[in-house]
């Protein structure tokens, strides 16, 4: 069964999500504003959600990590919890 390796920031608003992507592409440490901004409890671990399987998170998060590229800051993607960020840096 694939797996993939990823991290996400949770926030309320696409706006701010949107702020975080942008912080992100100029330098930002992910883990550093998972850890100030996100409202996950993987805030904690700088937002890495460990080893993920498919069908293990909501259908549109699981489509992002499974289907698109790795190595990028996907989002935000809306869900019934907020907009988040992703990052998927391994994918087997």
């Amino acid at each position: 069964m694939a797996t993939a390796m990823a991290r996400h920031i949770l926030v309320k608003t696409q706006a701010e999500a949107e702020n975080l992507k942008q912080r992100l592409a100029k330098g930002a440490a992910f883990d550093q504003l998972a850890k100030k901004f996100s409202l996950c409890a993987s805030a904690k671990r700088g937002g890495d959600l460990g080893e993920v399987r498919p069908k293990q998170m909501v259908p549109a998060i699981d489509q992002v990590i499974f289907k698109k590229p790795t190595g990028v800051v996907h989002g935000p993607i809306k869900t019934k919890f907020g907009y988040h960020l992703v990052h998927v840096f391994y994918r087997d």
